[in-house]
């Protein structure tokens, strides 16, 4: 197929009106790859920190933004056997998930349960990878242990949530107002703290009768380094995926080694294809037939149309949303 697609770059660093839609070139798909009419693609925090110049794409990557969509598969390339043109796909992206049509390795890529629409499913591949990953392999959460989530509305923090849940954990949230945790309680938080108003280390304790939470998910780094080293259960696992509040800290490392504690570290977007064709696997066999349960799909908190970028960029700037922005195609989704 040749032609032309819309796409989504970042003239320059900065807020959402760097944002441009752009006319590409459509690459051919290669060895493994397909071409996918994009439905629906979600709107992630590292495509903000992209946008504003803090997290360049990898080697190889397009400087179109996103990171995840759902679609229709058009045409496929040499050595695709498991889709074909029609399938309705979701898949995980180094880049160019914001555009009309993109390239999709057929081993990052699953298929859509009947159950989800477009829209879903384009919210489903970055959070749900990045959980998967992160809080049950590297942490290794299991049934009946406790959960500590910082940051508990937004996508990655719902995503936790849900899926923690479903497979038996306790889970706690912290959130910055009443109505943020409020909003986690009616998702199945069995706590929630407004890290405004209490001291989520002290909170913690009260909630797990003084042990502490096994496993802390966070994305906050800055202070909150050591103060989850303070609140971990002991043999506790913290793992950490992001730096909103930044990447150094002073720190009193006596509680690692006096509770045993486990710190894992890790990004998706880089990791080689191999990694996230086996976590796609994993996926597949333990999270996809789970799906037929609304209680565990992503969690959306708003659409915009592919013309309104900017504007999805900006409603995750805010702050105030809960769950997953998509953007999506106009009358496609």
């Amino acid at each position: 197929m040749s032609g032309l697609t819309r796409a989504v770059i970042a003239n320059g660093a900065g807020g959402p009106e760097v944002l441009a839609i752009v006319e590409r070139e459509l690459p051919a798909p290669g060895v493994g790859e397909m071409m996918v009419r994009v439905q629906a693609a979600g709107i992630n925090r590292p495509d903000v920190m992209q946008r504003q110049g803090n997290y360049p794409p990898p080697p190889g990557a397009s400087d179109v933004l996103g990171l995840e969509l759902a679609g229709v598969v058009e045409t496929i390339g040499p050595a695709v056997a498991r889709f074909k043109a029609g399938d309705r796909v979701m898949a995980l992206v180094h880049s160019g998930a914001y555009a009309e049509r993109a390239i999709v390795q057929e081993a990052s890529a699953l298929p859509i349960p009947d159950a989800m629409s477009f829209v879903e499913a384009g919210a489903f591949p970055e959070t749900y990878f990045t959980v998967w990953s992160n809080v049950f392999e590297r942490a290794g959460l299991k049934r009946g242990e406790t959960l500590l989530i910082h940051g508990g509305t937004s996508g990655i923090g719902t995503t936790a949530l849900k899926l923690a849940k479903a497979f038996g954990a306790t889970v706690i949230v912290t959130a910055g107002s009443a109505e943020k945790c409020q909003a986690c309680l009616d998702l199945g938080a069995d706590g929630a703290i407004d890290y405004r108003r209490e001291d989520f280390v002290a909170r913690s304790k009260e909630l797990t009768e003084g042990r502490g939470p096994d496993v802390i998910l966070d994305m906050v780094g800055g202070s909150y380094i050591q103060r989850n080293l303070e609140a971990i259960a002991a043999d506790g696992r913290i793992a950490q995926i992001a730096f909103q509040q930044g990447s150094k800290a002073e720190l009193d490392l006596l509680p690692l080694l006096m509770k045993r504690v486990t710190m894992a570290g890790s990004t998706l977007r880089a990791r080689p294809l191999e990694m996230k064709a086996r976590l796609a696997a994993t996926l597949e066999a333990n999270v996809l037939p789970l799906l037929t349960q609304s209680a565990v799909r992503p969690l959306i908190d708003s659409t915009f149309a592919f013309d309104k970028v900017a504007d999805a960029h900006a409603r995750l700037d805010g702050g105030s949303h809960t769950g997953k922005i998509v953007l999506v195609m106009e009358d496609r989704a």
